[in-house]
């Protein structure tokens, strides 16, 4: 079973950046698609950006040109990051990654991102003056 713990949320200004990080382990070696979402108070949760096994990503439009994911693989490990530049106050919630199988080829939504199989814990993110 795949472990997701995810670091690097805190506070921020209007403007400001931050860099999320998602450690999947016990992944072993089939292909995963990995993606971020956020809750912020007193709204569902929303997907904010997804990566597939090509590199392909797909980024929520109230995120594009300021938010940009990322992965690396190393041994047994991969390594998710969502950088945020830029930083608003509407972007403040809890940031939590997902991961599923998904094989090569394979493009997927930020909505498919929200039935992902496999969660963390979120980590909070607030940004403000």
């Amino acid at each position: 079973q795949v472990q997701l713990v995810e670091s690097g949320g805190g506070s921020a200004q209007p403007g400001g950046s931050l860099r999320l990080s998602c450690e999947v382990s016990g992944y072993g070696y089939p292909p995963y698609c990995i993606g971020w979402a956020r809750q912020g108070p007193g709204k569902e949760r929303e997907g904010v950006a997804v990566i597939d096994n090509d590199g392909g990503k797909v980024y929520a439009d109230s995120v594009k040109g300021r938010f940009t994911i990322s992965r690396v693989t190393a041994k047994n490990t991969l390594m998710v990051y969502l950088q945020m530049n830029n930083l608003a106050p509407e972007d403040t919630g809890v940031y939590s990654c997902a991961a599923k199988i998904c094989p090569h080829d394979l493009k997927v939504t930020l909505a498919e991102l929200l039935e992902f199989n496999d969660w963390g814990q979120g980590t909070q993110v607030t940004v403000s003056s």
